[in-house]
């Protein structure tokens, strides 16, 4: 018993050790991780223009101009949203602005009706809300004068609410599928969404899903061994920077903590 104890008091040791080491540059890395998938797809319609204007014209019979000034406020909204949070300037109103392309884009494309790709951009917005909090916590509130209930701020809930939204992500990997490695892939994946999302040791089970996911990525979706003229090779693509983008909000969770609706924060209580 002794000697359990004392490996894993070393293992967290290492982890906090480890996450110390990281802090410096792990927000940075979490950043571009989070925007990848916008920063792609802004860069996709700058060279697939003529293709995406006439998809939402055919889609919505909406004309060419309406169609253009969509594509336009699309790419345009992307690519100036990822330059202010890479550069860490009016982050918040970034954030709200990708908030807006993913509604857009879930709408214009029909991801409402797919659930899939709805929770996947539902975790993609878990991801930005991670990214709003974080900037509450560098300088002034947008938020100022705002009531709090049992010193829990907006932040907190913010925090809780990407957590959750996060796990949606997870919960489009598992496959039900009755073989040993999937049935051991599935339960292990679900025991750390849980961690996550009750905010129970959440450093380290937002890490090791970090690690899981990241590996899953590059087997499932590896869009490079596909030819770029075939439409799989779009969709991996797709499916690979929208993963990324949830792993950069996990790496929030990692650098930032579960927040105050957790129960590491009310562990500190007991």
């Amino acid at each position: 018993l002794g000697q359990s104890l004392l490996y894993g008091t070393n293992a967290q040791w290492r982890g906090e050790f480890f996450l110390r080491g990281t802090k410096r540059y792990l927000p940075h890395l979490a950043h571009l991780c989070l925007i990848s998938t916008f920063l792609e797809d802004g860069i996709r319609m700058w060279f697939q223009w003529n293709e995406q204007r006439d998809y939402i014209n055919m889609s919505w019979g909406s004309g060419t101009v309406l169609a253009t000034l969509f594509v336009l406020l699309n790419m345009s909204g992307q690519l100036v949203g990822c330059v202010l949070v890479l550069a860490r300037r009016f982050v918040p109103y970034a954030c709200f602005g990708l908030f807006g392309i993913i509604f857009m884009q879930t709408v214009a494309y029909s991801i409402l009706w797919d659930l899939k790709f709805l929770m996947r951009n539902l975790a993609l917005g878990g991801g930005l809300l991670l990214l709003l909090a974080e900037s509450r916590s560098e300088g002034k509130s947008m938020f100022a004068g705002v009531p709090t209930m049992d010193d829990i701020s907006p932040r907190q809930y913010m925090q809780l609410g990407g957590r959750l939204l996060l796990v949606l992500m997870f919960m489009t990997l598992l496959h039900f599928e009755l073989s040993a490695f999937t049935i051991f892939q599935d339960i292990f994946g679900m025991a750390f969404i849980i961690l996550v999302a009750i905010g129970f040791k959440t450093k380290l089970a937002a890490l090791t899903l970090v690690l899981w996911l990241f590996v899953i990525n590059l087997v499932q979706n590896a869009f490079w061994n596909i030819p770029t003229y075939r439409p799989l090779h779009d969709f991996l693509k797709y499916d690979f920077f929208q993963t990324m983008s949830v792993i950069g909000g996990l790496l929030l969770v990692v650098a930032l903590g579960p927040g105050g609706v957790s129960m590491d924060e009310h562990k500190k209580k007991w």
